[in-house]
Parts: C-alpha cells; structure tokens; sequence
C-alpha cells in the first residue's frame, strides 16, 4: 500500500508541473462546469446529456455526469495538484472517448469541431500521469506529512 501511495504522490517535477497543472485544470474545470452547472454559456446536465444520447454516449444524462465530473472535479484536482495522477488519468479517458466518439469524422481542425482541441488536452493529461502533481502540489505535501507521520 505504501508503495502505491508513493507512486501516486512523489514527483521531482518543479515549475513545470505546475505551468502545466494549472492551465489545464482551469480549461477542463470551465469545460465541466458548463456540462454540470450550466456556467459559462453551457448545457447543464439535461442539455449535454440529450446531446451526449443523440451522438450514441447512452444513457446521455450519466455519460455528460460522468464526463461533467471528470472535467469539473478532475480539472479542480489538477489546478490543486491533488492526487494529480489519477485525476489526470481519468481526464486522459475521458478525452480519449470525446476524441474517438465525438471529434474523429470532423477532420483535424477545432473550426470543424476536429481532434485538435481534445488531442491538446489528451496530450498534456497523459504528460501529467508520468511526471505527477511536482514539488508544488498539495501532493507533495501529502508526502511531506505522511513522511513526517512515519518517523514519529
């Protein structure tokens, strides 16, 4: 168990997590909240999930909950760097599925509604699973204390 934890938690990653997490955490969070709460010119919830079963993600309301959440909460955990890896694990899913099921006919460009967009997000989410939430993280400060708890 320990070794897990360890896993999730440690990065010598330094500024560059951070130049990283916080950007991205900020557009997933807006992209959330627009499927969630209806922020920002968004959906909310019924609205993204009839579009969501109209595209094939059924049952729609569950998908656009699911997705709304990842983004929405994922993206705050990222912005925190709070258990950085697997909230950029679950946003690397879920712009796995928007680039496949959503974007992947539409051509490359985000004019058409392509793979560009969802490939950026896609590609900085995966770099965060390997290089994790770096020294200025709540993260890291998990480590410190669970450190600290240790040796006492």
């Amino acid at each position: 168990m320990k070794n897990l934890i360890k896993k999730t938690l440690v990065s010598d990653a330094g500024l560059e997590a951070v130049i990283l997490r916080v950007p991205i955490g900020l557009i997933l969070a807006a992209h959330g909240s627009q499927k969630l709460f209806a922020w920002f010119g968004g959906y909310g919830l019924d609205g993204t999930g009839q579009w969501m079963a109209s595209v094939g993600l059924n049952p729609g309301f569950v998908m656009a909950l699911l997705a709304g959440s990842a983004e929405f909460f994922g993206g705050a955990a990222l912005i925190l760097g709070l258990l950085t890896r697997p909230a950029a694990m679950i946003n690397a899913i879920t712009m796995l599925v928007a680039l496949f099921w959503v974007h992947w006919g539409n051509g490359f460009f985000l004019d058409t509604h392509g793979i560009e967009y969802a490939l950026a997000l896609l590609s900085a989410t995966t770099a965060l699973i390997f290089i994790g939430g770096g020294q200025y993280s709540l993260d890291a400060l998990i480590e410190i204390k669970l450190l600290e708890v240790k040796d006492e």
